[in-house]
């Protein structure tokens, strides 16, 4: 299914407003709370709803399997800095949901043929 211009913008935009804003949040430039999280969730739906077309949802996968990996281990590896520490969890809270529902796309455009 071929995306349209307007939500093609949209989630590019959302997409770069919510790496934006997870480094700000990271790296202590706002007050982190559970609004921030929930904001960067609803980003990261956005994302995985808008910005990735049918075409782009394996490698889009791949990528984000790996960020999520490496996000993940990294924040147990870098836990002594506090800022990267922030904008890793940050990051994961964007891409966790997004990667959640271009893969269960993905399982049910498969499941169709």
């Amino acid at each position: 299914m071929a995306k349209s211009k307007s939500s093609n913008i949209i989630g590019s935009w959302a997409f770069l407003i919510g790496v934006i804003l997870a480094i700000v949040l990271g790296a202590g430039l706002l007050q982190s709370n559970s609004t921030w999280a929930i904001i960067l969730v609803i980003i990261g739906l956005i994302v995985g709803l808008l910005n990735i077309a049918d075409e782009e949802a394996s490698p889009f996968l791949i990528s984000g399997v790996v960020l999520i990996i490496a996000s993940s281990l990294g924040q147990q590896a870098l836990s002594a800095i506090p800022v990267l520490d922030g904008i890793l969890s940050a990051l994961l809270a964007i891409f966790v949901p997004a990667t959640i529902i271009v893969a269960v796309r993905n399982v049910f455009g498969l499941a169709k043929h």
